[in-house]
């Protein structure tokens, strides 16, 4: 007789093989965390659509109130600065239910299966043309905290090239120079992607349809909010209510960009690398993609959930 099916075995959870340091981060911060086990961890390359979901889950936390000051209640863990300690002391202070930011592939991170995970992904081409607009804004003090603050591992990072194009190319050419590694970030989420506490989501299906994103969300958060409450928070996640309250979202008050917290919530829009980047660029760009990634991966990476 057959033996009758037994459980079904318990899903492989990541774990943290190796650090990364860099300009930016010290993946070891992680190790000294004190996680909760509702503490919600918000993933991404960068510039993928980091602060929108950072906005939008602290609207759901706070049930739409207005003033949540995001930037300073989110903080991104594994940047240098300002110390861990600060942030640890300052997290440890939070009595709500905490969302913290990471910039880290899977295995240069302590990924707990306690914990709910969000990671977010953007074409290539869009996260660099978000970033040259960073980088390019970024005033003496960025550079002073990003290069002169003790415990740099790696050389400083240095102002942008400011043909875009130019700058666009060395990024693919070196995958994410001057930041990091690209490809690796998005293919380690991708990989677990299937994870009970894991959501990927794309920039690009958040633009399609903002409160769809928003209820997806809340459903895997396991928040819930009555439908007043729910149109407030769609209304908070807008582009022209974070435009307008940019000085609670943008890291330090924007104090560290050129124009302040404005120029750093700057257009939220795709496809600004048309007019820019030759046919071969970006037939390049997208060989490279299925290359590193896989097809599914890649189609995905570019479209969302239309691929």
């Amino acid at each position: 007789m057959p033996h009758p099916q037994g459980p079904a075995a318990a899903p492989a959870f990541p774990r943290k093989t190796r650090d990364m340091h860099n300009h930016h981060m010290d993946s070891t911060v992680w190790d000294r965390f004190a996680f909760r086990d509702d503490d919600i961890i918000i993933g991404t390359y960068g510039k993928s659509g980091t602060t929108w979901t950072q906005q939008i889950v602290g609207q759901l936390v706070f049930a739409g109130a207005e003033g949540v000051k995001v930037a300073e209640l989110s903080p991104w863990l594994d940047l240098r600065v300002p110390p861990a300690d600060v942030k640890f002391k300052a997290l440890a202070a939070q009595k709500h239910r905490r969302f913290i930011k990471t910039h880290l592939p899977v295995d240069a991170f302590v990924y707990r299966p306690q914990n709910k995970h969000i990671y977010v992904a953007r074409d290539g081409r869009d996260v660099v043309w978000s970033l040259y607009n960073h980088h390019v804004k970024a005033n003496d003090a960025w550079y002073e905290a990003m290069n002169d603050t003790p415990g740099l591992v790696g050389p400083p990072i240095d102002r942008p090239d400011p043909d875009i194009r130019a700058y666009f190319l060395n990024w693919l050419d070196n995958d994410g120079a001057p930041f990091w590694p690209f490809w690796e970030n998005i293919r380690s989420w991708w990989e677990i992607r299937d994870l009970p506490n894991m959501l990927l989501i794309h920039f690009n299906d958040m633009k399609r349809d903002m409160p769809g994103a928003i209820a997806t969300i809340a459903d895997f958060l396991e928040i819930d909010l009555d439908d007043e409450t729910f149109e407030t928070v769609c209304e908070h996640c807008s582009f022209d209510y974070m435009k307008r309250n940019a000085d609670t979202v943008a890291p330090l008050g924007g104090a560290i960009f050129e124009g302040g917290a404005k120029s750093f919530i700057n257009k939220g829009t795709n496809g600004r690398w048309r007019d820019v980047l030759t046919a071969e660029d970006c037939a390049r760009y997208e060989a490279h993609a299925v290359k590193e990634l896989g097809e599914e991966c890649a189609a995905w990476l570019k479209d969302g959930s239309a691929a």
